[in-house]
């Protein structure tokens, strides 16, 4: 048995929250070294090759092929340390407990169970007796996508401690600030050394993505005109108001609550108004380009109809491109998709090839030149505080990447 359960739970211990706010720079909090640092020891600490650590909290390292395998392309293994800000993060308490049916119930927060239902999440049926890894209902646990990073620690300790296992020469890459849409795009690729990758960022056991999501972020602003609420009648102009009525204009079918499979959304991040000015941010997605470009069409024209209402210009959109469907590379190397199917098969998984509703840093690097498909990771209910993840995924990850790597040699 691997040492993966000990190192996930180190690992979620460390706060690795990136900020959205602070994304001019890498790493957008600095907190970000402290597992970057932790983990580049332990690296070292197993005899892996060049490990490092950038001005920018990228952790990359490389350990040398099997004996026959010397001549094989080197593989590249990806995850990130940051979580997401979506939902509280500081301070992880995890906890391991055993799954005995009915709410899975991580834990109480003033006197109310943070709990989940097998009606909202059907997986549960298929875990009934598993031990599961959960937080104590304050935050989210972070298996996104620490149980990555433990994951692929663990297949690295297992190599170092026995060379002979077959594998390529295979390189790891811990990246900063995937949550918030870096997309690993200060990866030096060349020097990286891989011909092709996986990232290790996805959800239940056995999924593998090969599609994922075009994505944008749109902020929109709002300007109002604030005046005493007695002398308002038609003088003031509330920016909340403006939002209001933007927001409408969308269609309300096309949000994330709504939507599954390769139905794209609009997805209102967070919203701050007063009279005299309000802030929306919103992501938008699309697996299919031309849908894509359509729902960015949309908002823009939502703006225009509503500064077309107040004879000015009150709503201005700001549109950031973040990274498209990673399909249009990946689709050429079927090889990719053919050897994780076998791997997750060769673990006795049964592989479950899905579109992403997402992305991952093999979006951005896909269209750099390095194909990367993306792997599970085991975990359920990410972004929240009902995040939890099987012991026993964890392991059979570090198993499903063993047999990949074997693949490669």
């Amino acid at each position: 048995m691997s040492d993966v359960l000990e190192r996930f739970l180190r690992y979620v211990q460390v706060d690795t929250q990136s900020a959205d706010e602070h994304c001019d720079r890498v790493p957008s909090t600095e907190i970000q070294f402290d597992l970057a640092h932790m983990v580049a020891e332990e690296l070292r600490g197993m005899g892996a090759r060049d490990v490092t650590v950038t001005d920018h909290a990228y952790v990359t390292a490389w350990i040398p092929a099997s004996s026959g395998s010397e001549e094989r392309p080197r593989l590249g293994l990806i995850a990130h340390l940051d979580t997401t800000e979506q939902a509280p993060g500081f301070g992880v308490k995890p906890h391991v407990l055993t799954y005995q049916g009915g709410d899975l119930v991580c834990g109480v927060v003033d006197g109310a169970p943070v709990s989940i239902a097998p009606s909202v999440l059907p997986a549960l049926n298929d875990l009934v007796g598993q031990d599961l890894v959960c937080t104590d209902g304050t935050t989210l646990l972070g298996a996104d996508d620490k149980a990555g990073v433990a994951e692929i620690m663990a297949l690295f300790a297992e190599l170092c401690a026995h060379p002979e296992t077959p594998h390529p020469a295979i390189g790891v890459c811990l990246c900063p600030d995937e949550e918030i849409g870096h997309g690993a795009e200060l990866l030096d690729i060349d020097g990286f050394g891989c011909t092709y990758a996986y990232t290790v960022d996805g959800g239940p056991l056995g999924e593998l993505e090969w599609e994922c999501f075009n994505a944008a972020e749109a902020t929109v602003s709002f300007q109002g005109f604030s005046i005493h609420p007695g002398d308002a009648k038609g003088r003031m102009v509330n920016a909340g108001e403006l939002f209001h009525r933007f927001h409408g204009l969308l269609p309300a079918a096309q949000r994330p609550e709504y939507t599954e499979g390769y139905e794209g959304f609009y997805y209102l991040e967070g919203v701050s108004a007063t009279v005299e000015h309000a802030t929306a941010r919103y992501i938008i997605r699309d697996h299919d380009a031309e849908k894509f470009q359509a729902k960015i069409d949309h908002l823009l024209s939502a703006a225009a109809f509503v500064n077309e209402e107040q004879g000015r210009e009150r709503v201005k959109v700001e549109i950031k491109y973040q990274y498209r469907n990673m399909a249009e590379v990946v689709a050429d190397y079927p090889e990719l998709i053919d050897q994780a199917k076998k791997a997750f098969e060769d673990a006795g998984v049964t592989p479950n090839v899905i579109p992403i509703r997402g992305g991952t840093d093999g979006a951005q690097l896909s269209f750099r030149g390095l194909p990367c498909p993306n792997l599970s990771t085991g975990a359920y209910c990410c972004h929240g505080v009902n995040e939890f993840i099987p012991v026993l995924s964890l392991e059979k990850m570090v198993e499903v990447l063993k047999h990949l790597v074997a693949r490669f040699a």
